[in-house]
């Protein structure tokens, strides 16, 4: 009974340790850390549709920090994020900030565009020039009515007329 015991604690030992590892390797191959090292900035934006809290920040397409929170601004009603971005990149005051998308189904992300200042963005800056999520449904929605209202003009154009 003793080494079956034993033998069940050391089992559960070495799969509690694989799980350990799985989640390392999860942790670090995602890019997501649990360290806080960067330089923290603000953004505001008139909306931020379905980005979230982890999200990545992206230079040129390559991840440099990650959307850390994000809280409405009580005054001006805008979405105000907080990013974390690598503290040895030199970013231009004029730096811009822009939600994309990584396609008609994928993910968002904030895609910073350097600019060309002298001035350097410091820990707890503010990005001010930004630009909005554009929401696809509401994109969608106007394009389908636009093609159905001219659709409509056309068959109205084309039938022939009733004679009084």
């Amino acid at each position: 009974m003793q080494k079956r015991s034993l033998a069940e604690i050391l089992t559960g030992l070495v799969v509690l340790a694989i799980a350990a590892s799985f989640l390392g390797y999860a942790v670090t191959s995602t890019g997501r850390s649990f360290s806080g090292a960067g330089m923290n900035l603000t953004a505001k934006f008139d909306r931020i549709d379905g980005l979230g809290q982890g999200a990545d920040v992206r230079i040129a397409g390559v991840k440099v920090g990650q959307v850390v929170a994000q809280r409405i601004d009580p005054e001006s009603f805008l979405a105000v994020l907080t990013l974390r971005v690598d503290a040895g990149l030199k970013l231009p005051h004029d730096t811009s900030a822009e939600i994309s998308s990584e396609g008609l189904l994928g993910g968002k992300y904030v895609a910073l565009v350097p600019g060309g200042d002298t001035r350097i963005l410091r820990d707890g800056s503010e990005i001010t020039i930004t630009q909005s999520a554009i929401n696809l449904e509401s994109l969608l929605g106007r394009f389908i009515f636009s093609a159905g209202e001219t659709n409509q003009r056309g068959n109205q154009e084309n039938a022939p007329a009733t004679p009084r």
